[in-house]
């Protein structure tokens, strides 16, 4: 079974194909394409690469695509990405503006061109199905909850993958299996004592962090929409309710720039007022760059914060895992949000963090309470898995 993975950007599409046989699973082939303006092009040219480089005989071959998709009204979980469910999609287009506009326009693409091959999609709200209520409401009146807002959290496929390896790696292949039956069963299937508690911190354009039991999540610091939680590259991350109508009322200024400045000026971009590239305001804070060292100070607080949130959550951890763009490869940030929590238990191997790029590792002292792991995630894999599961159910 061959299933691919397409990543949807506002203005890029990437891909990864992979081929699922009995007690097996390898990726096949990975692509992309930046400053996409004609997705049909994209996906033409896509398949044709595929085609020419042996991966596929023909597009005939595919089992399905499979979609990262974001958030849906009334909607959640692994698929069919049909009309009903690309119009849930299009209800939270004001909530999720930067992600479920070019999602909903390549798939319909995508359907367009293959119209007899599945389209399946795995919602990144899906991990938080099983969190406990408390976690998920806002206090707002219940009208406004049945509304839609609400705390759903995101990066579930990051988090999901991150849940599994890091039980692997811990030699827990009871909660891991947890894990992988996840969205068959709810989370009822039975593990040992004692029970495992990791923190996910996934780090990166967008990030968010993520307290898991026994491989179930207990909650996400993003909430209602992809705007929120900590600081994200240029998007703005929590803000108090009443910042937005003061500034409009203040200043004058009006709903739709405000949208677009926390949107596309805010987060690490909007704190430095230089850049959102976490590299550059690396280099430049080290360089003594006021508003690049702001941002790297705001966003390990924050990181922190949520840390210790479910620290608390969980009563204590066994794990805090990195993942993503910074969590996997930005040594001082790591160090940073390590900082000084030994009587947490939570401790760096400086020499070890130093050397760790992109890579699965182990960063914490080997006598260290908490496990300090840094795990390479693998969305693209999760949503294929849970493809594959969706065909074989479809199929009984």
């Amino acid at each position: 079974m061959k299933i691919l993975v397409a990543n949807l950007g506002s203005t890029s599409l990437k891909y990864r194909l992979f081929e699922f046989a009995v007690g097996q699973e390898r990726m096949l082939a990975r692509g992309g394409f930046e400053r996409v303006t004609d997705y049909g092009a994209a996906i033409d040219q896509c398949l044709a690469e595929l085609v020419r480089g042996g991966a596929l005989q023909s597009e005939q071959e595919l089992a399905a695509v499979g979609f990262k998709t974001i958030m849906a009204r009334g909607i959640n979980g692994c698929v069919r990405l049909d009309a009903a469910v690309l119009a849930a999609m299009e209800a939270f287009n004001e909530i999720a503006p930067a992600h479920n506009p070019p999602y909903v326009n390549g798939v319909r693409r995508f359907a367009q061109r293959m119209p007899q091959t599945p389209l399946v999609g795995l919602f990144e709200t899906a991990f938080y199905q099983w969190a406990p209520e408390a976690a998920g409401r806002y206090a707002v009146p219940e009208a406004w909850y049945q509304a839609g807002v609400r705390r759903w959290g995101f990066h579930g496929a990051s988090h999901k993958f991150v849940a599994e390896r890091s039980a692997e790696l811990l030699g827990r292949a009871d909660v891991a299996e947890r894990v992988r039956q996840l969205y068959v069963d709810g989370g009822r299937r039975a593990v040992a004592a004692p029970e495992l508690r990791v923190v996910s911190c996934h780090l990166g354009g967008s990030s968010s962090v993520t307290g898991i039991r026994n491989g179930v999540a207990v909650g996400n610091s993003l909430g209602m929409s992809p705007q929120s939680g900590l600081p994200h590259n240029n998007r703005v991350g929590d803000l108090d309710a009443f910042a937005l109508p003061y500034l409009m009322r203040t200043t004058g200024l009006g709903l739709a720039e405000a949208e677009r400045l926390m949107c596309a000026e805010s987060g690490l971009k909007g704190l430095s007022g230089l850049s959102n590239d976490i590299r550059d305001l690396v280099s430049q804070a080290a360089s003594g760059h006021t508003g690049a060292q702001v941002a790297l100070d705001v966003l390990v607080h924050q990181t922190r914060h949520w840390i210790g949130a479910y620290f608390l959550e969980l009563n204590g951890v066994d794990a805090v895992v990195f993942t993503a763009g910074i969590g996997e490869n930005q040594v001082g940030v790591r160090a940073a949000i390590c900082r000084d929590l030994d009587r947490l238990g939570i401790q760096l191997d400086p020499e070890v963090n130093a050397t760790v790029r992109a890579q699965e590792a182990v960063i914490s002292p080997a006598n260290a309470p908490v496990k300090v792991m840094v795990i390479p995630t693998n969305e693209e894999l999760v949503v294929a898995r849970e493809v594959r599961r969706y065909l074989e159910q479809a199929k009984r």
